[in-house]
């Protein structure tokens, strides 16, 4: 079992031993570091934080343990309840609180939980920022608060719904148009606060869905990562309904995967190509990826007009690179859309309202549209940790190796041939070593993946 403490937050597997587990313990003390933290960055008399989560079966308990924590510090909590990370980081700025949390692991399985930390503005803390909380809660030199001053919560579990009205005010959203289209949906919501969110949205725009494992009971029917191999049954079910397309979302709802009408997989790359299309047609302007992000982005938006950036891996990263590049859109290739005019977090939501814009506009089927972009094929490997593997080591045997060639060292070691790349990193959730890579073909792409893993075994002498 796991516990990784990083700048972004602290993820882990539930039961075992306190600081080798994500224990009570562990939920407690993580969750007084944010709060003392917060109070010395805000320096404000009354903190207000928002707190939501994903359905995990964990989640109440540690929901519960974080709340009272905050509230023993005199922090006042608005609990969101069952919610989705886009939702939390909305409704920061609207109830002009002080910071956030989210009680999520993402993609990773359910015996996985984590604290995912905001600031005042519903963004991601930023490097400097989570290594003060790391700090913290290594020293646990916490003052917690007397009985007269104890935080105070309130609860709202309007969110969602208020999430939706935010995505149909936004100027390239027209509900209309997309009712209009009469599309038929399926949506996988892997029992959890997607299968909430999604088709809410989706009924709101007038689109017809067929719901798929969206009861938000937290057993995921599947593994929650969207990819092509945990996909078998929405693929099928799309052509058995003869829908439109799929929609597949993460437990915590900040990536988005579609499928095509005829049962395939649009590519989770392609999400982010996709709607970078449509608002790139609509406005110029420039957008930003992760290294680890397909080519097409770049290509779509150099057709447009604009200038691409890729940023290193990290939601913080990527907004980073976005507000200094001025982009309108941006996000990563695992299917996280962000989108600055409704806010800088991955939003599954407002990726959805897009594309359905752009099939709406332009018709056609999802398989055309896949079609026509330019076909690049990633494999997404990884090799497993072990205490005594020196990535650092493996990384720098890496680049001399390939130093004649167009490399980038600003995360992990990203080498660019001419035809295709591999992009080498340490995971910032897992105990792996990422290895990806893309090609003009999936062999291509496989092969090349196969060959840097063997590489760096030979390098590692395992």
């Amino acid at each position: 079992m796991t516990l990784i403490k990083s700048i972004s937050g602290i993820r882990g597997t539930i039961g075992g031993s306190p600081n080798e587990n994500l224990t009570p313990l562990d939920a407690v003390k993580f969750a007084a570091a944010y709060g003392t933290w917060l109070k010395e960055y805000s320096q404000k008399q009354q903190l207000k934080v928002v707190i939501g989560r994903d359905a995990r079966i964990s989640g109440e308990m540690i929901q519960n343990l974080v709340v009272a924590t905050l509230v023993g510090l005199g922090i006042d909590v608005i609990d969101l309840g069952l919610s989705t990370t886009p939702t939390v980081e909305i409704a920061v700025p609207l109830e002009q609180a002080d910071g956030g949390i989210i009680l999520t692991a993402s993609h990773n399985p359910k015996q996985w939980n984590a604290l995912k930390l905001l600031n005042e503005r519903g963004e991601f803390l930023d490097a400097a920022q989570g290594a003060i909380i790391l700090e913290l809660a290594e020293k646990e030199d916490f003052i917690f608060s007397e009985v007269d001053e104890l935080g105070r919560v309130t609860l709202n579990n309007d969110y969602i719904d208020i999430h939706i009205k935010e995505v149909l005010k936004l100027s390239l959203v027209d509900a209309e148009v997309i009712k209009q289209a009469g599309f038929k949906v399926v949506v996988d919501g892997v029992n959890s606060t997607g299968g909430i969110a999604i088709p809410k949205l989706l009924e709101a725009l007038g689109v017809e869905v067929i719901k798929l494992y969206c009861e938000p009971t937290g057993d995921f029917p599947h593994n929650p990562e969207p990819l092509k191999e945990h996909l078998a049954d929405i693929c099928k079910l799309v052509v058995e309904e003869k829908a439109d397309f799929g929609i597949v979302v993460d437990p915590d709802v900040d990536r988005l995967a579609f499928i095509t009408d005829d049962g395939e997989m649009f590519g989770e790359e392609y999400t982010l190509v996709a709607c970078a299309d449509y608002v790139l047609s609509k406005t110029k302007g420039n957008t930003v990826s992760n290294l680890s992000s397909s080519r097409a982005l770049r290509d779509i938006t150099l057709k447009h007009g604009g200038h691409y950036e890729a940023a290193a891996v990290g939601e913080v990263n990527v907004v980073t690179k976005m507000k200094a590049n001025n982009a309108i859109i941006g996000g990563e290739g695992n299917g996280g859309i962000i989108y600055p005019e409704s806010h800088y977090g991955r939003d599954s939501l407002v990726g959805t309202a897009l594309f359905l814009m752009l099939m709406a506009e332009q018709g056609g089927t999802v398989r055309e549209l896949r079609d026509s972009y330019p076909s690049y094929f990633m494999s997404k490997k990884k090799i497993q940790l072990t205490a005594d593997l020196d990535v650092d080591g493996i990384l720098t045997a890496m680049e001399e190796k390939y130093k004649s060639e167009n490399v980038s060292t600003i995360d992990g070691v990203k080498i660019d041939f001419s035809e295709n790349w591999v992009h080498l990193r340490k995971s910032n959730t897992e105990p792996i070593i990422r290895i990806y890579t893309e090609a003009k073909s999936q062999a291509e792409a496989d092969q090349l993946a196969d060959r840097i893993i063997a590489e760096i075994k030979e390098v590692a002498g395992i």
